[in-house]
């Protein structure tokens, strides 16, 4: 019997159907886009996006069912999602609104509020993070302030894997680290929190029941089977978080290994058995949530990364990329084929969007230096992937120090796709990066966890023995870590003049301006005439 993972990411949604020895049998992709109603906010629009959800669904089974002859069809379904981001429904199964995303600037005004009414140590020992407007609390206290009469009409606020299972016919509920996503949850009760829901004046009875990942939640129902293709009554299980769902589809399941996204966000996840010291997680930017797995924890170690390349890619080689999509090319073979094999001599301070670990920069303003006119595209490109792993190895050095140690990577995601992108990752690094067959580890995650609470699996280390390959490893190259050491020295000076800058702030001259030449009257007549384009 075939399992369905389905990951749904901040603008776009995979569904894929996989064997139960872990081989792709369909999937299905669809994009949407972030709204953006006024300056500062930032929503997914629930109503629209729930049928292109179901699409992607409805894609991945028929060409799971044309593969198969329909021999082998879906026993279970899981999904992961995102966090923080919460979608107001009625339990008639209704959506109430949009979803305010993470990156929302509403709900700031709150941040003193809560500061004042719990110390930074308490809100880390009862929920594992640090105050930041990113969080779900915020966002509904907004709303509880500024639109009363949407909040008391909500039934449940869901994270969204939460929100697809319920309107596949599930029960409303709230995986462990997508609760804790919302700064209402008791890591160690495994609970919402009575002191953070009395501090935020919120109401307890419109949070769906915690619950871990991998337990049966309902079943399919008739209506939303006919909408997708499946059989009606087929089991729902809880998906995870999509970090901790793609750190348990790329088999890091043990102390020492951690999961290497690279998407849309770069993600290192490493996996560990029981608390930290909240003082020392403090103050290096780490939090603490569950893992997919009963007994475990993750911290994430993320930036924006993927999204730099795309902006690399968008501007450096928009006419290359539209002409490889209408041939139905990968533009990013081509353009990783350009990078060269040495360091690169440019060094880029990634700071493009809000960053996370260390200090959790809000302020954009990234860095490029050491340019030339004989530097390359390639350089470019390769400058902005160091500075994307330098910017995490500024967290994964500070491990140790806090009991959590990394022997192994495990890349998952588009990005780990590059042969190239892999070796660099494991020579800046200096640990060995294990490439599982299958890098799209979210939905694999998910398929994992469905067959587990599905019964098709005894245990977790059944479900990744047979469902999950490994490639070649990727060693650290010799002497490349140590060559790489100056040029991290370099980004770490580079990036603390950055940091203390400001986009607005000029650099003073250091030249003169040039006097602007004044055209005659005939030069500006010539070039009236010109035709354009012509100087």
């Amino acid at each position: 019997m075939s399992l369905l993972g389905i990951d749904v990411g901040t603008t776009g949604a995979k569904a894929v159907v996989f064997s139960d020895a872990g081989v792709v049998l369909g999937s299905g992709y669809v994009e949407y886009d972030i709204s953006r109603p006024s300056p500062g906010h930032a929503e997914l629009d629930a109503e629209f996006i729930w049928p292109l959800i179901r699409k992607a669904i409805s894609l991945s089974v028929a060409k799971a069912d044309a593969a198969g002859g329909g021999r082998d069809p879906v026993s279970a379904i899981a999904v992961d999602s995102m966090g923080e981001n919460l979608v107001p429904v009625s339990r008639d199964r209704q959506i109430l609104g949009p979803s305010i995303m993470n990156m929302d600037a509403r709900g700031a005004e709150f941040l003193p509020e809560l500061a004042s009414a719990v110390s930074a140590e308490e809100l880390y020992r009862i929920t594992g993070n640090t105050l930041s407007n990113q969080f779900s609390i915020v966002k509904l206290m907004w709303m509880r302030r500024n639109q009363p009469e949407l909040y008391d009409k909500v039934d449940s606020f869901l994270p969204w894997n939460s929100f697809v299972s319920f309107m596949l016919g599930g029960d409303p509920v709230a995986e462990y680290a997508l609760a804790n996503r919302t700064l209402l949850f008791d890591v160690d009760s495994e609970g919402w929190s009575d002191r953070m829901i009395t501090v935020s004046g919120l109401d307890p009875g419109k949070l769906p029941r915690p619950a871990r990942a991998g337990t049966p939640i309902g079943t399919v129902s008739r209506l939303a089977a006919e909408e997708i293709g499946v059989a009606p009554g087929i089991p729902i299980v809880v998906g995870a978080h999509d970090q901790s769902s793609a750190s348990l589809g790329s088999g890091s399941m043990f102390e020492g290994t951690a999961m290497y996204g690279m998407g849309t966000f770069h993600c290192i996840a490493p996996v560990f058995s029981e608390r930290k010291p909240a003082d020392a997680m403090i103050s290096r930017g780490l939090n603490t949530e569950h893992s997919a797995l009963p007994g475990l924890y993750l911290t994430l170690i993320y930036n924006s990364g993927g999204s730099v390349v795309k902006w690399y890619r968008d501007t450096f080689a928009s006419a290359e990329h539209a002409r490889a999509s209408g041939e139905d090319r990968d533009i990013y073979e081509q353009l990783f084929s350009e990078l060269p094999e040495y360091p690169s001599n440019v060094r880029v301070i990634p700071h493009f969007a809000s960053m996370g670990p260390p200090d959790f920069i809000d302020q954009p303003n990234a860095a490029f230096l050491g340019m030339t006119m004989d530097t390359t595209r390639g350089e470019i490109l390769k400058g902005i992937v160091e500075g994307n792993v330098f910017s995490l190895k500024l967290s994964v050095d500070a491990l140790d120090d806090v009991g959590i140690s990394i022997r192994e990577l495990r890349p998952t995601g588009g990005g780990s796709k590059s042969d190239a992108t892999v070796q660099l990752c494991a020579d800046i690094l200096g640990r060995p990066c294990v490439r599982p067959e299958v890098t799209e580890a979210s939905a694999l995650g998910s398929a994992i966890l469905a067959g587990i609470g599905g019964g098709t699996f005894g245990s977790a280390t059944e479900a990744v023995d047979r469902m999950i390959r490994i490639e070649p490893t990727f060693e650290p190259a010799p002497n490349r870590p140590e060559q790489y050491t100056e040029s991290y020295e370099e980004y770490k000076r580079l990036r603390a003049f950055v940091v203390n800058s400001r986009p607005n702030v000029r650099l003073p001259r250091l030249l003169p301006p040039m006097p602007r030449p004044v055209a005659s009257p005939s030069a500006l007549r010539r070039s009236r005439q010109a035709p354009p384009g012509q100087y």
